[in-house]
């Protein structure tokens, strides 16, 4: 049995990816050198490096640590990748980013956030909240939360937050003591082959929950949960355990109460654009009341949180001009994201940039990402990011593209989009997907301004 705190030198394979980031960040944290691989540099790498990480971008043996005494790596990496077969072969010992969390839930207190979307969002505001209020958490974000510039949050309290990600059944490795489950809408059917597959991972997860499981009021699926106390939460609807009420909204932010048991909690403001996030904030709020912080010192951690790197994140925002740049790559993600943008800056036009997330999500749900897209008055798609993929073929934009039914739609590359915002000028702007989409951010950014 592995004893994290025994290791002193650890190797990540794959380093840059925002699961194993946070992870390199908890390992130098705790006094031990680490070094990896990643196939690409980037805004992650740059930062570990500066951080005092070394990291190599090329397979090559010779550039390894080879007196670590842990490898870890992502299921993203493929099985003959030369450094981690040597690793094998030399007997290392390797484990999974999945089997690393494994073992921090099943010592700390586990607050673990699952779901198609929100997960980000939820964790980083939970983790903020605690933070805030100097309880103290250990989080390990999929996302970098801006009032930190980090993914990874330090803490002495034996209490940790933790996406719980479905890909790959990850998420049925942890040890929830409060989970949490924002959506369960069909992802990942590479992984499941059906929806109902995927389901029942999820009844596995949460019923593994020691203490309590929060969930989004009108869950269809909540009627197979089966832990010791159950809570819901909504973003207006009144038979929830938790909902907002008095919503008003004001320059892409939110004033609202967050009330429960007919009591009217906190007058709350919320820095951050879409309902959904006004959704995210009553379960972190709820989350926090349930593990009795205060709830004034709530109201002005609320009130500071600055958001996530690219969830909802204002790249411009004012009179003239708002971009915004969102991680959105699901159908049901895609449709919250363009309506709350509408909802928040009427009567203008959006347009959206959208760059498709793996081969085997765009042949599913090609429908439902056109269905999405079709309520913006733009649309420019970009490539599918094959991440850890091979091409499946007839599956690529033009997929989703020929399902849409607004006119005004392109295929353009990258450095065509800049060439598109520099001339098009849009009043309001969207950028979204999962892959290296944010590549562009900066350019376009440039070219808007």
């Amino acid at each position: 049995m592995i004893k994290l705190n025994d290791i002193s030198r650890v190797y990540l394979i794959g380093i840059g990816g925002i699961g194993m980031s946070a992870l390199a960040r908890y390992f130098q944290s705790s006094g031990c050198k680490v070094s990896g691989y990643d196939k690409t540099p980037s805004r992650l790498t740059k930062e570990l490096e500066a951080e005092g990480i070394e990291i190599h971008f090329e397979e090559n043996l010779d550039a390894i640590d080879k007196d670590v005494q842990l490898v870890i790596y992502t299921p993203a990496i493929p099985a003959e990748h030369k450094e981690l077969v040597w690793y094998q072969e030399n007997k290392y010992p390797l484990l999974k980013r999945s089997d690393v969390l494994q073992l921090l839930t099943k010592n700390q207190r586990a607050i673990c956030v699952a779901g198609t979307h929100g997960k980000t969002t939820v964790s980083s505001m939970i983790s903020h909240l605690l933070t805030q209020e100097g309880f103290g958490c250990n989080a390990f974000l999929g996302g970098v939360a801006a009032n930190y510039d980090t993914n990874y949050i330090k803490s002495e309290n034996d209490c940790v937050v933790v996406e719980a990600d479905e890909y790959d059944r990850s998420f049925l490795k942890l040890f929830p003591d409060i989970s949490v489950v924002t959506s369960m809408d069909a992802d990942h059917l590479d992984i499941y082959g059906t929806a109902e597959e995927m389901e029942k991972a999820y009844y596995q997860f949460v019923n593994s929950s020691t203490e309590v499981v929060f969930y989004k009021h009108g869950l269809k699926q909540a009627s197979n949960f089966k832990v010791k106390e159950e809570i819901t939460y909504s973003a207006q609807n009144d038979a929830a355990t938790y909902y907002a009420s008095n919503v008003m909204s004001k320059k892409g932010s939110y004033n609202f109460d967050i009330c429960t048991a007919g009591e009217v909690l906190v007058n709350v403001n919320l820095n951050m654009g879409g309902m959904h996030n006004v959704e995210n904030c009553v379960v972190a709020f709820a989350v926090a009341h349930y593990i009795g912080l205060d709830v004034p010192k709530l109201q002005s951690a609320i009130e500071s949180f600055k958001g996530v790197r690219r969830r909802f994140e204002y790249v411009i925002k004012n009179d003239n001009q708002v971009y915004i740049d969102d991680y959105a790559h699901h159908p049901e993600e895609l449709n919250q994201l363009i309506k709350s943008t509408s909802s928040l800056f009427r009567n203008e036009k959006i347009a959206v940039v959208f760059q498709p997330h793996l081969f085997s999500r765009t042949q599913d749900h090609a429908k439902g990402f056109a269905r999405s897209l079709d309520l913006a008055d733009e649309v420019i798609l970009l490539d599918v990011y094959p991440a850890r993929e091979l091409p499946i073929e007839g599956v690529s934009s033009q997929l989703i593209l020929d399902h849409m039914a607004i006119d005004n739609k392109h295929l353009l590359s990258k450095e065509g989009v800049v060439e598109w915002a520099k001339s098009k000028k849009p009043r309001v702007l969207i950028t979204a997907g999962a892959g290296d989409i944010d590549q562009i951010v900066e350019p376009i950014k440039n070219a808007l301004s």
